[in-house]
């Protein structure tokens, strides 16, 4: 049987490709993977069971007995760890350069796979992240690779914290960028890189409709598929 087709969009943080990823599935009517939310997951899990970040069978423990459900579609996606609603705790500062470091233990990212791929049905999966393309999906029908530069997405990252009632600080917000830019692509497994086969797109200077109908277009003649 041949499997569920896959829209895989890696990218820094603060690319864009969470909110592309939203609006790619909404369109097609596909499901969603948000893979980031589950290493921001664990590193919840981790602060709240006072498991150490560098502690890695410890994580990899705690990954195989987390309860975790996502309700809802699109914008109104709400993530729940053992039966707490954690949508809002999740995107904290903290829980994602915690989430960054954790991301870098290979037992984690190996008990993480099997849970990555199990989002693969029909009609079709859009994931995100940082690998979708190279690792957890290396077949992926459609392999997008977005970026932009460090300064933009930390003013899309200030917007979409202030918007959302956090209290953030712009150049802290950059510098964390950067760093978790160098951590992500040094690191020995699976750094951050786009699939050889990958179309890239700088979304420094573009819209995210511009973004997206780049994409949806792409996707079209991938796919064989209708999106307007």
């Amino acid at each position: 049987m041949t499997p569920a087709p896959v829209i895989a969009i890696d990218g820094p943080s603060g690319s864009g490709k969470g909110t592309l990823a939203v609006n790619v599935a909404q369109r097609l009517g596909f499901h969603l993977l948000d893979s980031g939310a589950l290493y921001r997951l664990t590193a919840y899990a981790a602060f709240r069971d006072a498991i150490d970040e560098d502690d890695e069978a410890g994580l990899a423990a705690l990954v195989a007995r987390l309860a975790i459900e996502f309700q809802g579609a699109g914008d109104a996606v709400r993530v729940n760890l053992d039966g707490e609603d954690v949508t809002l705790a999740i995107r904290d500062e903290a829980c994602g350069m915690a989430a960054s470091k954790i991301a870098g233990l290979a037992a984690v990212r190996r008990a993480l796979l099997a849970v990555q791929r199990g989002f693969r049905r029909a009609p079709g999966l859009v994931a995100d992240g940082r690998d979708m393309g190279t690792v957890v999906f290396p077949d992926a029908t459609v392999k997008i690779f977005l970026t932009a530069s460090a300064e933009e997405r930390a003013q899309r990252r200030y917007k979409q914290l202030k918007d959302k009632g956090f209290d953030v600080n712009l150049r802290a917000l950059l510098q964390d960028i950067e760093a978790r830019d160098q951590r992500d692509t040094r690191r020995s497994i699976a750094p951050l890189a786009a699939a050889e086969d990958a179309i890239v797109i700088d979304s420094t200077a573009l819209s995210m409709e511009q973004v997206q109908d780049r994409v949806l277009s792409h996707a079209a003649q991938r796919l064989g598929t209708v999106t307007d």
